[in-house]
């Protein structure tokens, strides 16, 4: 019979009386890979995922859901962090890879100086056209190389007028976190920047303070606090303000606006002594594995109907100059939202990333806060996971039917020989 050729590896096959099984196998094994290679291609097709890690209660979800609509090669991996200092750390673990991070401005500085972010391709970025002027040419990333301006605003005084003293609140001051009227009623940051970011202004000192002993005169003020103080807490500050179980907090004036929104007694200010201006922006770590999709997603966020949307929904305020003119006069004319240059020239400070000296002292005297604040009973013990605690009893309980069901059946098995 005749000979028929593979048309892949060239395989002389033979006709059904040649004995040869290995070179139908071997035709076999080069037709399936025939098939895989046409059909991997249709099958890839929005199979790449990108990690975005961001702050909680930071982005308006339906943005994402948008972006995967207009990207179907793209899918969003979102996950969240409570901190600057949580975030850097889960990134020198290595226990994940990210494509966006969008940290403040000091960490940025930290991560471009330890070699933890990658240069931008702004061909993939137009629209960083529409971030402002006054955003650009920063300290933190003087050339504009890494980061993209995200949002921006103030740490403010949150506080619940329905039961908080008008004349306590009248001088606008930070030491209302300090008001012993209020024990058991008051929320601090749970993060040593932004906590030391409060304390020292109130001594008179920089936030970047680079005097130890200015440092050690800030956490005996915090000592002071930690017996008023309810909880500190992060993110956890939008129940215990909405629902008034806590009157009093710091935060960002962006979350002061939405919890707002939910209890329409809720007031905040921009502190006398001075606050902190932040501003968050998206990078793009080192070890990121599809860093061009990443700068279409910062692209995305940059769009200014995009980013108006956004901003409206998490209440910060934004840098882009088209979005605003989105927003209008509305929104953008809420001073505590967009404070004045005049404002922020005059009473807000910026933090820079301080030297390593004074971040292993901040470190430690904010251990030292906590332990003390744990020990006198101030921290808020975790809540039992019943449904833990079910799986484990479950578990246990099967493995020792387990264990009962094969003493039993040795036993049968003995008898039965016998």
């Amino acid at each position: 019979m005749k000979n028929v050729q593979c048309a892949m590896c060239n395989v002389q096959l033979p006709g059904r009386n040649h004995a040869s099984l290995k070179k139908r196998a071997l035709c076999c094994l080069c037709a399936f890979i025939l098939l895989l290679t046409t059909s991997l291609p249709a099958f890839a097709k929005g199979d790449v995922t990108i990690n975005v890690y961001n702050w909680g209660e930071y982005i308006d979800l339906d943005v994402l859901e948008m972006f995967e609509e207009e990207n179907p090669g793209i899918k969003v991996n979102y996950t969240t962090f409570d901190s600057n200092e949580s975030m850097y750390s889960k990134l020198m673990s290595g226990a994940a890879s990210y494509d966006v991070v969008i940290p403040s401005e000091y960490m940025i500085s930290k991560m471009i100086k330890e070699d933890m972010l990658l240069p931008l391709d702004f061909d993939n970025i137009p629209n960083y056209k529409y971030i402002g002027e006054s955003y650009l040419g920063l300290e933190y990333d003087p050339d504009n190389t890494y980061s993209v301006p995200y949002t921006w605003g103030t740490v403010v005084i949150i506080y619940n007028s329905d039961y908080v003293d008008p004349e306590d609140v009248a001088d606008e001051s930070s030491m209302l976190l300090w008001n012993e009227k209020y024990a058991g009623k008051i929320l601090m940051f749970d993060n040593p920047r932004d906590a030391f970011g409060i304390a020292l202004p109130l001594l008179g000192y920089s936030m970047n303070s680079n005097n130890r002993k200015e440092w050690e005169e800030a956490k005996e003020l915090l000592a002071k606090q930690k017996p008023l103080v309810q909880a500190y807490v992060m993110d956890a500050i939008f129940d215990k303000l909405e629902s008034g179980e806590a009157w009093i907090g710091p935060y960002y004036a962006g979350d002061a606006l939405i919890i707002q929104e939910e209890n329409e007694a809720i007031r905040y200010y921009n502190p006398k002594e001075g606050t902190n201006m932040f501003l968050d922006a998206m990078c793009v770590p080192a070890t990121a594995t599809h860093k061009k999709e990443a700068e279409i997603f910062i692209n995305f966020m940059c769009r200014p109907d995009i980013a108006a949307l956004n901003a409206e929904a998490i209440g910060y305020a934004t840098p882009n100059t088209g979005a605003m003119e989105i927003l209008g006069p509305e929104v953008t004319g809420n001073e505590l939202v967009y404070p004045s240059a005049e404002f922020l020239r005059e009473h807000t400070e910026v933090f820079r990333d301080l030297t390593t000296e004074i971040s292993v002292l901040q470190s430690q005297l904010w251990t030292s806060l906590k332990i003390a604040s744990s020990e006198s009973g101030n921290e808020e013990p975790d809540p039992i996971n019943w449904i833990d605690v079910s799986c484990i009893i479950i578990i246990v309980l099967i493995a020792a039917g387990a264990v009962w069901h094969a003493i039993v059946s040795r036993r049968k098995r003995k008898l039965w020989e016998q």
